[in-house]
């Protein structure tokens, strides 16, 4: 299945090496297609990971076995293979695993525990044993890839390779952050979404990692939608090979930790928002901005009621400035709010004020706003002081014309 890249793509960035992650791809050929779809990132000895995990209740091997693995030091190894989730599999989907992991442990040297395994695709499928194991084999032997080439290797439906980074200052010396991701439907905040890996030269505790990294989640990949559908195989992790020096941060209190937190999360922003550029059939990038709810938390819910609407993001999709539908969504949260304290504008261009629509409100702005690939919908409940913010894209025929498609 041929996908047209996303009129919302962003270039591939310049990224830096981190030393100590070496990645490689090869082809197993989980699907009739002609290009890599396993990667194998060796780490350095003493690399600290952590990790999210989906909260499915029909989650695969690999995150069953992730959700035991981390946090800790020592990770070795991330085996990513693309076209087949091995979801929904049973004995014969974690015997797969179970090779790949012996296969890689023993090549490096290393216990089990320390190689991480995803898998991403069609669910219900066992992982082919065969071709996973002339896929690790190959991508042991083969030559160092490139940041974009492990970036294409672990994409399914996505339309251009997503990925960023960043840097911080800790303990007088320049730490750098790279992430990868992949992603572009069946994405819904629920512990994580997608397929993300983040990797660091920095020095970190895995303890103080997975703080940091769940910290990082809640106002990022959790604040993302493209359909409402949580992925049984959802990960995000996070490797600290230690290699740019220093003490270790193990907590707030230690120089640098503010600013590598700050950096990480504006890493894991970067990442989501480009998941939802990338949503399936997506034409237009919505940020929706709630303030004045009665908690954060309540916010943060209103925001996705609005955000996972087929109504509001059809409307928005056909450039209809239709509000009714935001307060349909908003009302339909089960969170408080009160109609008559309700405010909803776009663009910064106010629709309605505490519960009626404005006098001199002038559709003919907003309309012409929503013909651009970027939206922002702005909503005061009037209540308190909780606010947040969540992002998604609006829902045209190429949402169905992909997932009606996908298997073939």
């Amino acid at each position: 299945m041929d996908l047209a890249r996303s009129p919302l793509a962003r270039p591939f960035p310049d990224l830096p090496g981190i030393a100590g992650v070496t990645c490689r791809v090869a082809n197993a050929r989980y699907k009739d297609w002609d290009r890599a779809d396993l990667t194998f990132v060796e780490l350095a000895e003493g690399t600290s990971v952590a990790g999210l995990f989906t909260k499915s209740a029909c989650a695969s091997t690999e995150v069953e076995m992730g959700r035991k693995q981390v946090p800790a030091s020592g990770a070795r190894a991330l085996i990513v293979n693309a076209g087949n989730s091995n979801a929904f599999t049973g004995y014969r989907g974690r015997e797969a695993i179970e090779q790949i992991v012996g296969q890689v442990s023993a090549h490096l040297g290393c216990e089990p525990a320390q190689v991480f395994v995803s898998s991403t695709g069609v669910i219900g499928v066992p992982l082919p044993k065969d071709k996973a194991c002339a896929g690790v084999e190959a991508a042991l032997k083969s030559e160092p890839a490139s940041w974009e080439a492990a970036t294409h290797a672990i994409g399914t439906t996505d339309t251009f390779p997503k990925a960023a980074t960043t840097s911080a200052l800790v303990g007088g010396k320049t730490v750098t952050l790279v992430g990868i991701i992949k992603g572009s439907g069946m994405i819904a905040p629920d512990m994580a979404t997608m397929l993300g890996y983040i990797f660091t030269d920095a020095a970190v505790e895995s303890q103080f990692l997975q703080e940091l990294l769940a910290r990082a989640n809640a106002e990022t990949f959790s604040c993302i939608t493209v359909d409402g559908d949580t992925s049984t195989s959802d990960t995000v992790l996070a490797f600290a090979t230690g290699k740019a020096g220093g003490t270790p941060l193990a907590s707030y209190d230690d120089d640098g930790a503010d600013a590598f937190a700050a950096a990480l999360t504006d890493l894991c922003r970067q990442l989501a928002q480009l998941v939802v550029r990338d949503g399936e059939g997506a034409s237009k990038f919505i940020e929706i901005a709630v303030t004045g709810a009665a908690s954060n938390e309540s916010a943060h819910r209103i925001g996705l009621a609005i955000a996972n609407s087929p109504l509001v993001k059809t409307a928005i999709a056909g450039g209809d400035a239709n509000w009714g539908r935001i307060v349909m969504a908003v009302g339909k949260a089960g969170e408080p709010a009160d109609r008559d304290r309700l405010s909803i504008g776009f663009g910064g261009t106010w629709a309605a004020k505490d519960g009626q629509p404005l006098p001199d409100y002038d559709e003919a702005p907003v309309a012409e706003y929503l013909k651009g690939d970027e939206v922002r919908i702005e909503i005061d409940l009037g209540l308190g002081s909780g606010r947040a913010t969540v992002w998604t894209c609006d829902l045209t025929h190429g949402y169905i014309d992909i997932n009606a498609d996908y298997r073939s």
